[in-house]
């Protein structure tokens, strides 16, 4: 899915400038798709010239006029028939990853500094990045799609955030090449299908 199906879907809502389509993806899509303000400009003005969205100029006093997009029927039609042809791919570029891939080849102090700041960032997301469906300002009802998608993020980013809490006293020690005695709290390093405990159920599953 491109910029411009992203776009959009997000006007299927309402009727939004640039800023605010931007602000939305920031806020409602960050955690699973990446779009600023360098790719949401050029793929509104692709929109507009092939009619998919049209343009209002309103006044603003003492302000340069706003434009404010709305999405055509042709847009809509559009929207749909790229909703039906897209696959389902679900990609993961992930520099903390290709790091700890490496771990063997880096001191200690520096991969467990690694670990911490990406512990400290997913409690972060948690918190703030998907909080924006709890407070005063998320949407009055959330559709059956969007309610997944919000439960989808939540639960990968706090079974991510168990998994590196659970084997950072592990691998540190590993590392430092110490005796691989289990310790009170240990779980052995998984390579694969480790799932962890299901975490509790988060609003919006």
């Amino acid at each position: 899915m491109d910029v411009k199906t992203l776009c959009l879907g997000v006007l299927t809502a309402q009727d939004l400038t640039g800023y605010d389509i931007k602000r939305t993806c920031e806020e409602v899509f960050r955690h699973f798709f990446v779009a600023g303000f360098g790719s949401i400009y050029p793929a509104l003005a692709e929109l507009q010239r092939d009619g998919l969205v049209s343009v209002t100029s309103v006044e603003q006093k003492k302000r340069p006029d706003k434009k404010v997009y709305r999405i055509t029927d042709a847009g809509r039609r559009a929207l749909e028939a790229e909703l039906v042809a897209t696959a389902p791919r679900h990609k993961v570029r992930s520099e903390f990853l290709a790091l700890m891939y490496f771990a063997h080849l880096m001191p200690p102090e520096r991969v467990d500094a690694v670990l911490g700041e990406m512990i400290e960032s997913f409690e972060n997301k948690l918190v703030e990045d998907l909080a924006v469906f709890d407070g005063p300002s998320a949407p009055a009802e959330l559709t059956p799609g969007q309610q997944f998608a919000l439960g989808y993020g939540r639960t990968v980013l706090a079974a991510a955030l168990a998994y590196c809490k659970r084997q950072r006293p592990q691998l540190a020690r590993r590392l430092r090449g110490e005796a691989d005695e289990p310790q009170p709290g240990d779980q052995p390093l998984q390579v694969a299908n480790d799932p962890g405990p299901r975490p509790a159920t988060l609003a919006g599953e």
